[in-house]
C-alpha cells in the first residue's frame, strides 16, 4: 500500500524542492491510497472588483512549506492516518466561466469517484460551483457550510448569472445544495438592500452575520451549526474574506470587522464528526498580500482541513478496530 505524506523537513530543508502544499508528493495520478488531494484552481475571471486570485493557490503554497505533520491543537500526528498529495493545478480557462466549470467538473469527479476528499483552493468564489457539480454526482445534494463575509447569493451581477456574487444561488437552483442542513457564518458590510441577505434566507439558508457569531461566542455557534448540519455529507466552503483585513488583506473585496484567526480556527477545529466530503479555500490576493498575513492564515486553515479528515479517518479505525474484538 503506498503511502503519501510531506518530505522529512530534518532531511531536506523546507526551501528545496517545487511547491507543494505541505511538501506533499506532485502526483498527476490518482489511486485508491489517497485519502485527500490538494488541488489549485487559478480561476480569478468571476472577481468583481480586485483581481488576482488566480494566484491564490501559488502563494499558498510557498506559505505552506512551513507546516508540520503533527497538529498540537487536535493532537493528532496527521499522517499516521491519511495519505494525500499535492495534485496540481485544474487547467482554467481565463476569461471564459463555464468552459473553466466543465474543467473542474471533470477534475473533481474523478477525485471523487475514487472515494478520495478533494481539498481545493481557489481562485474566486465562483469556483466552488464546479466543485459541487462534481460531488454531488457522487454524494447527493449536501450541506454547504459557509464561512464568509458575503453571502454569495445574488441572481446577476452585471447583468450575468455566473460569477463569484451568484454562486450559492445556482448551486440552490440547481439542486446541489441541501438548504435544510446548510449555514453561512460570517456575513457583514454594506449592501445594495435588506433583500441581500433576505434572498438568502427565502432561499432556505441559515444566515449568521459577524456580529451574531460574536455575540453568541465560537462555541455557542459551533452547537448551533452541529445541531443544523447533522448527519450526511458537508461541504465546506471558507472564504478567506470571513477573516478581518488585519489578518487577511490580500483578498478581492475585503470588509471590516471580521472574524480574528484565533476564531477561524476555532471554528473549523470544532467540526470533528461531521461527514465532510469536500473543502475548498478561495478569495486569496496575493498582491495585496503584505508579509503572507493572508496566505499563513490560508495555509492554516487548510492545515485544519486536513486534520479534520485524519480525525475522521482516525475515529473510523478505531470504531472497525472495536468492531473486530
Amino acid at each position: 500500500m503506498a503511502k503519501y505524506e510531506p518530505k522529512n523537513s530534518f532531511e531536506s530543508p523546507r526551501f528545496c524542492g517545487p511547491r507543494t502544499f505541505m511538501r506533499l508528493p506532485y502526483i498527476e495520478q490518482l489511486d485508491y491510497d489517497m485519502d485527500f488531494v490538494i488541488t489549485g484552481i487559478p480561476f480569478d475571471s468571476g472577481q468583481s472588483f480586485r483581481t488576482g486570485a488566480r494566484f491564490g493557490p501559488q502563494a499558498v503554497r510557498d506559505f505552506s512549506i512551513l507546516l508540520r505533520p503533527y497538529n498540537v491543537e487536535q493532537n493528532i500526528n496527521i499522517f499516521d492516518y491519511v495519505s494525500g498529495i499535492d495534485y496540481g493545478d485544474i487547467n482554467v480557462v481565463p476569461g471564459y466561466i463555464e468552459e473553466t466549470y466543465v474543467n473542474i467538473e471533470e477534475a473533481i469527479t474523478e477525485i471523487v469517484n475514487k472515494d478520495i476528499i478533494p481539498i481545493s483552493i481557489g481562485g474566486d468564489h465562483s469556483v466552488t460551483l464546479g466543485e459541487l457539480r462534481a460531488i454531488v454526482k457522487k454524494h447527493g445534494p449536501v450541506a454547504l457550510l459557509q464561512f464568509d463575509a458575503h453571502s454569495d447569493t445574488w441572481d446577476t451581477y452585471f447583468d450575468k448569472k455566473y460569477n463569484h456574487g451568484t454562486v450559492f444561488r445556482r448551486a440552490i437552483e440547481e439542486g446541489l445544495i441541501d438548504v435544510s442542513r446548510s449555514m453561512q457564518i460570517g456575513m457583514r458590510g454594506g449592501l445594495y438592500g435588506p433583500e441581500d441577505l433576505e434572498d438568502a434566507r427565502n432561499l432556505g439558508l441559515d444566515v449568521y452575520s459577524t456580529n451574531d457569531y460574536k455575540k453568541h461566542g465560537v462555541e455557542a455557534m459551533l452547537k448551533k451549526i452541529h445541531t443544523r448540519v447533522q448527519e450526511g455529507p458537508v461541504f465546506l466552503t471558507f472564504d478567506i474574506d470571513f477573516l478581518d483585513p488585519s489578518f487577511a488583506p490580500g483578498t478581492g473585496t475585503p470588509e471590516v470587522s471580521g472574524a480574528s484567526i484565533d476564531d477561524a480556527l476555532a471554528f473549523v477545529r470544532g467540526l470533528e464528526g461531521l461527514s465532510f466530503v469536500g473543502f475548498d479555500l478561495v478569495e486569496v490576493l496575493p498582491s495585496y498580500d503584505h508579509g503572507d498575513i493572508t496566505a499563513a492564515a490560508a495555509a492554516n486553515i487548510l492545515y485544519e482541513f486536513v486534520t479534520l479528515v485524519a480525525l475522521a479517518k482516525k475515529t473510523k479505525t478505531k470504531k472497525e478496530f472495536q468492531s473486530v474484538e
